[in-house]
């Protein structure tokens, strides 16, 4: 149920399971992160802009940061400090973003 998504931070085992499915997705301190590298600059904005499209639409935003073709992206909730089901949806959903780029 959507509702349940960031009710709670997951506990160890939860996380363990969800990062199989995420590739790439590290745990680091309270958050999972991913490093992304593209041809240049430009090309890295243009799926920055397209992530915050996605994290808007869900209403759950990331960290973000950018080093000229290299975008860091961080996913934890605020409200839990540590990672909800809703920071593993969004991951797998920029994932996706990065898969159609």
């Amino acid at each position: 149920m959507a509702s349940d998504l960031g009710t709670k931070a997951m506990d160890e085992a939860e996380l363990a399971d969800a990062l199989i499915d995420l590739p790439g997705w590290e745990l680091k301190g309270k958050q999972i992160v991913k490093l992304f590298t593209f041809k240049d600059f430009l090309e890295a904005m243009e799926f920055v802009n397209r992530v915050a499209e996605t994290a808007q639409a869900d209403n759950h935003h990331p960290d973000i940061h950018i080093t000229y073709s290299k975008v860091k992206i961080a996913c934890w909730t605020h409200k839990f400090n540590g990672v909800s089901r809703l920071d593993t949806k969004l991951a797998a959903k920029i994932d996706k973003v990065f898969e159609s780029t």
